[in-house]
């Protein structure tokens, strides 16, 4: 069940950890632990699979709690961050941006306000995009970099490869490690284990988890995507918690790495360096930010807009009733916020939980709405 490499192609790999027998076989083996545990995940496409797969009422009736944390990257990037895009597209550059983040609010409006009032903001799905499409015009092109380790090696390659002279980067990538530290440091959620993200993970490896470990003495599981890896994550670390053990487990051995992606990391130690930066609903997460280093400031956004990004409008701008930031960690349930499925919604969200595909309410707004 911990999975191998893939030989039989990828179809095979995906009915393989999608089984029914074997999916029957954990949740039998969880219900005979008869658990009463709350565990917390950090990866949207991992809510996706337990919400879209129903697997969040198959672990509650194992006596599982499953909460998801702070995995979207968009969800957490803070509004003024999202001002400053509006800021840019207002001042007449080209604003390049991931569909998912085109309605998350800033202070002030979105990026999709931005582009309502005239200004030229596009959507990109990788920062190839933003690149070829600064080839083809004379004007400055911002790309808002959001995402965590996950996408910022694509950020890193293209700017060690040499960036076209009039597309800059407004860095908005962040380290997932920092924000589990604050997570458990600061103790809202009383959890018996955590289920690190599988994307992050490949790039970073099992490594950086071992000092959660020794500081918090958590018991942790990196884990795939799919309804059995999910699975098979909480049933690793019920035995863990039974047991009386806390170590980190791979389940995802068939795709992460004890030392992660090496090349990959190489190329952000590079490119990047930590610097303190604000998350939504955590506030200011010590070497949390990834800022370009000072020999790629020529295509700082924050750099050669210095000036003009003074102006940004500063602060929270919480929309009265929404509940995000306590969505964001772990607190409640998109359910128990009063904006849910009323007030907000995917054609008009409020928050950006339910802007980005990889947020809580909108995944579970997308398959049902279902109270926990």
């Amino acid at each position: 069940m911990h999975g191998d490499e893939n030989q039989d192609g990828g179809l095979v790999e995906v009915f393989r950890f999608r089984d029914k027998a074997t999916t029957q076989k954990i949740v039998s083996k969880l219900k005979e632990m008869r658990l009463d545990i709350r565990v917390m995940h950090v990866c949207g496409t991992q809510q996706d699979t337990i919400v879209r797969h129903g697997l969040d009422i198959l672990l509650k009736e194992c006596g599982v709690e499953m909460r998801q944390g702070p995995g979207c990257p968009i969800c957490i990037t803070p509004p003024e961050e999202f001002e400053e895009g509006v800021l840019l597209a207002r001042q007449g550059a080209t604003v390049a941006v991931y569909g998912d983040a085109l309605k998350v609010r800033g202070v002030t409006g979105s990026l999709a306000d931005a582009r309502t009032e005239g200004y030229d903001v596009r959507i990109v799905y990788s920062i190839e995009d933003a690149v070829k499409m600064a080839e083809r015009v004379s004007n400055p092109v911002v790309f808002m970099a959001l995402g965590f380790e996950t996408t910022a090696p694509s950020t890193a390659s293209m700017l060690l490869r040499g960036l076209p002279e009039n597309l800059l980067i407004l860095d908005c990538h962040r380290y997932v490690p920092p924000a589990l530290h604050a997570l458990l440091e600061m103790g809202e959620v009383d959890l018996d284990g955590l289920i690190e993200p599988g994307h992050v993970s490949t790039i970073i490896g099992v490594k950086p988890y071992e000092e959660i470990l020794r500081r918090y003495g958590v018991p942790q599981i990196v884990a795939g995507f799919e309804p059995v890896d999910m699975l098979m994550a909480v049933y690793l670390l019920a035995r863990q918690i039974q047991r009386g053990e806390a170590r980190v487990e791979n389940e995802y051995s068939r795709t992460v790495k004890y030392d992660g992606n090496l090349k990959a990391i190489e190329m952000m130690d590079k490119v990047f360096e930590p610097v303190d930066s604000s998350w939504r609903g955590f506030g200011v997460i010590p070497k949390s930010g990834m800022a370009l280093k000072q020999e790629f400031q020529s295509h700082d956004a924050r750099q050669v807009y210095k000036e003009e990004l003074k102006a940004a409008v500063k602060g929270e701008a919480k929309p009265a009733g929404c509940r995000c930031d306590e969505i964001l960690r772990g607190i409640i349930y998109p359910q128990e916020c009063p904006l849910f499925g009323r007030a907000c919604t995917p054609e008009n969200p409020v928050g950006p939980c339910m802007v980005s595909a990889e947020g809580s309410c909108n995944i579970e707004y997308k398959y049902g709405g279902r109270i926990h």
